[in-house]
């Protein structure tokens, strides 16, 4: 029972608003008024500079983080059986979800890229620093930190795949596909030629 309540206890705090706390921390904005109205690390680096814009990166991977190895933790004897499998798999996608749709921000929010990285560089460190590495190159080259973050969701499944991670599988192609969705409006930018680079402020 306790292990299904931990399923709502990962929605809230994946709900945890980190960039608009930060952002308030930092200078005293909204960053929900500002920039391109998102709460992830890249609207509040444009708005408070690169120091919040981290603080916000590694508050919102902690706590997709801290949902899944907490609740592994506390209630899952064998993470690998297909008990713990379902669970985990439940705790992470509520946490993505809680950042999504945050119960705090009358059910909106961000697009999850940071609390997903954070879910995965505890499931599956190696393989979550290789599709971070491919992200990191793509933004280098091309700017748009929109392309970076589908590059990394991408990326992602099919690394785990590769390695051998199947129990993995559902989790990374669905969460792939949270992220994907929540930034339809960047792709439709980025196909129009449209979408902002890291360096302008605007829309990201």
């Amino acid at each position: 029972m306790l292990e299904w309540l931990w399923v709502l206890v990962s929605y809230l705090m994946g709900s945890i608003p980190f960039g608009l706390v930060v952002a308030h921390i930092f200078c005293r904005i909204n960053p929900q008024k500002g920039g391109s109205g998102n709460i992830g690390a890249t609207n509040v680096t444009r708005l408070c500079g690169l120091p919040a814009g981290i603080a916000t990166l590694l508050f919102d991977a902690g706590k997709g983080a801290a949902a899944v190895y907490l609740g592994s933790r506390l209630f899952i004897m064998d993470p690998e059986s297909s008990r713990g499998t379902l669970f985990i798999t439940l705790y992470a996608l509520a946490a993505i979800l809680g950042h999504m749709h945050s119960v705090f921000l009358k059910f909106r929010g961000g697009k999850a890229v940071a609390t997903t990285l954070g879910i995965f560089l505890y499931l599956a460190p190696v393989q979550a620093l290789i599709a971070t590495g491919l992200c990191v190159l793509v933004i280098a080259w091309k700017k748009y930190v929109s392309l970076g973050s589908l590059v990394l969701v991408t990326s992602l499944p099919l690394v785990i795949l590769v390695s051998g991670r199947l129990e993995l599988a559902v989790l990374t192609f669905v969460s792939a596909l949270l992220v994907i969705y929540a930034h339809r409006s960047n792709i439709g930018r980025l196909l129009r030629g449209e979408e902002k680079s890291w360096r302008r402020t605007g829309k990201a």
